[in-house]
């Protein structure tokens, strides 16, 4: 570190704190709000609750990806800022440090963030996605061993059905149970007992049995008299349902991977319709990975507010920004995939016009004397509330007078 000249290391610690900040309350929020419905839903399908967590983990690169940019963009701003407003800035400037100058250590950190968001949007988030869904469809079918819910009944291949009062240990100890069978035959298995245990059986790892203590069997079949027996132990086979196999990886576009988008996009043997929505995946991800290399330039440019001016304004209008270009591009993936618009056009065209806007208010802020772009906006919005202040006022006086 101490080969890091000291502005450096002052501009890394000013810039790694609301950046880090950011980070944590963005997934914390995207986390939490999907949390709760995870474990609603898992409760639903009687999964266990490790599920959600382990659904979660496969959701965390995806979050990683949007929460990655937005921390970057704020974490230069709030750092800048504080230079602009104690400033601290101006005395930089005097000295002979340039804009271009100060943004060494913003742009050593933006080149290994979007490095690493490179590697997350290409080849982790479609790996982590596809586990994702099988994760959701293995508690849909049943594959994750879902619970058996204690206190209603269970029915298992429709011919099965299985009431359990209370249970212990993991599931393993079971007690009040009552099940009954039917067979095709017509012949029906009332069953009760105190106590019972689920075993694997070996070699069979389609049938578990259901290990039962204390209780009777009333056989009911037609055309005789029920019979009642009582045990002392019953072992009971069950089978379980078939579980159907998920698909293999690739049944969504965001589901490949950057090399498989490459590779499908211009292959003669695909479809239209799927090179069309590779395509659009493929420069989705790549226009959300360059856009980073700009957003330095626009953080300094939206962070620099005019002389004697403490507004947050520039705060707001960073994040409107990059949420707006974000749901940009999101409908610039839809219509390419549906083949409306090239999606290298609809997809990098925005990004010119966005790149250009960024490059024009850094030039701004940067080389022309009282030129910061947050400067015009604070004179628009105070122009539009004095008007709307005098408009209240005014309404004001003729409601008094009337």
């Amino acid at each position: 570190m101490k080969s890091i000249p000291a502005i450096d290391r002052y501009i890394l610690r000013l810039v790694l704190g609301p950046m880090l900040a950011v980070f944590v309350v963005a997934a914390s929020l995207l986390v939490l709000d999907k949390m709760l419905k995870l474990f609603e839903f898992v409760g639903n399908e009687g999964g266990p609750i490790s599920v959600v967590f382990r659904m979660l983990a496969n959701l965390m690169p995806e979050y990683a990806s949007l929460a990655i940019p937005l921390g970057l963009m704020l974490g230069i701003l709030m750092a800048f800022r504080k230079l602009a407003t104690t400033s601290e800035l101006d005395v930089m400037r005097a000295v002979g440090l340039s804009y271009t100058r100060l943004l060494r250590v913003p742009y050593a950190i933006t080149l290994v963030l979007a490095a690493a968001n490179l590697l997350i949007v290409g080849y982790l988030q479609p790996l982590s996605r596809y586990w994702y869904e099988q994760l959701d469809f293995e508690l849909r079918s049943g594959a994750l061993g879902a619970s058996i819910k204690v206190g209603e009944f269970t029915t298992l291949q429709d011919r099965v059905a299985l009431r359990i009062d209370q249970s212990r240990d993991n599931g393993r100890q079971l007690s009040g149970i009552f099940a009954r069978f039917s067979s095709p035959q017509g012949q029906v298995l009332t069953i009760s007992a105190r106590e019972g245990q689920f075993l694997a059986l070996k070699g069979s790892p389609d049938t578990i049995i259901l290990r039962l203590t204390d209780g009777q069997i009333i056989q009911d079949e037609p055309g005789y008299s029920p019979r009642v027996l009582s045990f002392s132990r019953h072992d009971l086979p069950i089978d379980l349902p078939a579980i159907e196999r998920f698909r293999e990886r690739g049944g969504k576009e965001r589901e490949y991977i950057l090399p498989e988008l490459l590779r499908i996009g211009w292959s003669d043997t695909a479809t239209k319709q799927l090179r069309n929505e590779t395509r659009a995946s493929l420069n989705f991800r790549l226009v959300e990975v360059v856009m980073m290399l700009l957003l330095p330039l626009l953080a300094v440019a939206l962070a620099v507010p005019p002389k004697r001016s403490t507004s947050p304004l520039g705060v707001f209008v960073s994040i409107v920004l990059v949420v707006a270009y974000h749901k940009i591009n999101e409908y610039g993936q839809a219509a390419g995939a549906q083949g409306r618009f090239p999606p290298e056009l609809i997809l990098w065209g925005p990004f010119a016009l966005f790149a250009a806007l960024i490059v024009w208010m850094y030039w701004r802020v940067a080389y022309v004397p009282g030129g910061q772009p947050i400067g015009a906006l604070e004179k628009f919005f105070n122009t539009v509330g004095k008007k709307i202040a005098a408009l209240l006022k005014r309404s004001q006086r003729k409601a008094r007078t009337a």
